[in-house]
């Protein structure tokens, strides 16, 4: 096999079994550190490069990459992208017209690039995550405990629940309490830790002041939240959907996150969310108003 590198061709010669090894070709075609670089939060990087279906499962890298402090890398023809926030999992997405042997190659020069930082975990699609695991454990012999398991969805068209009692409102100063309530209760039903509300007061009147977060009431008490947490140029993502037991199997969830969505088609938006595979309950309600599955995430935490 020959080459032509400026003008002047090489021979690769083959390795023992007959595969090229990685040093052979990072070096004959350029690639190396060189081959990550780092952007700017206000360059385009994602929305250039992923399709409608990858917009939808690797929605979060539109809100990491907005980060000022975060950690970005990209490769020059912007096939593959990584993207960390502080004290939070990296994402890593890769076009799929990127062979297997370049990927491992690309990888072993991220990590390089990647020197001295510690990764908490590894987000993206699963056969994405497998191999940079693969590769991680190779350069720093770190291994990996799977974390969260999820689907991601779009709603192309809402169906509205019938027959729920209750209006949608934002939510306000007022509800700042009770919101740290739910929220307490959405970590502990996400991660099975007991949480205290106290220390989710400044959570709460984060999110309520930020004009996002809004309560499903029922004869004026909250039995239901839900958040718009980030609008990207098609699509808007929302989060924190919760309903405390004692109101559940009312449709309430159903409800409010259907409001939502009707809201952001106003706005000319497609919503969108990401739900845990081990919630199959969840993961109903949102078909049942109209979402559609879209692609699976696997989210991964380095020992």
């Amino acid at each position: 096999m020959h080459i032509n590198q400026g003008g002047n061709t090489e021979q690769l010669r083959p390795s023992q079994g007959g595969v090229f090894c990685v040093l052979q070709l990072s070096q004959l075609w350029g690639w190396g550190n060189r081959m990550w670089e780092k952007f700017e939060v206000d360059e385009q990087a994602v929305d250039c490069n992923l399709d409608r279906v990858d917009q939808v499962q690797y929605n979060l890298l539109y809100r990491i990459c907005e980060i000022e402090s975060s950690t970005r890398f990209k490769t020059p023809d912007g096939k593959m992208i990584f993207a960390q926030s502080e004290g939070h999992n990296a994402w890593l997405w890769i076009s799929n017209d990127v062979s297997e042997d370049e990927r491992r190659i690309r990888l072993h020069e991220l990590i390089d690039c990647l020197d001295g930082m510690d990764l908490l975990g590894i987000t993206g699609a699963p056969q994405t995550i497998e191999l940079f695991t693969q590769v991680y454990f190779e350069t720093r012999g770190i291994g990996y405990l799977p974390h969260m398991d999820m689907e991601s969805y779009y709603c192309p068209e809402v169906k509205q629940p019938v027959d729920i009692g209750g209006t949608i409102q934002p939510a306000n100063e007022q509800h700042i309490e009770i919101v740290a309530e739910f929220m307490a209760g959405f970590s502990e039903a996400a991660y099975g830790k007991p949480v205290d509300p106290v220390s989710q007061i400044a959570g709460a009147e984060s999110m309520v002041k930020s004009g996002s977060l809004f309560l499903w009431m029922v004869d004026n008490s909250p039995v239901s939240m839900a958040n718009i947490a980030h609008r990207s140029a098609c699509y808007a993502r929302i989060n924190a959907v919760y309903t405390p037991t004692s109101m559940r199997k009312k449709g309430y969830a159903s409800a409010i996150v259907a409001g939502l969505c009707t809201m952001l088609v106003k706005e000319h938006l497609v919503p969108m969310l990401y739900a845990d595979l081990k919630n199959p309950h969840s993961n109903k309600v949102y078909q049942n108003i109209g979402f559609v599955k879209n692609g699976k995430i696997a989210d991964v935490k380095f020992k």
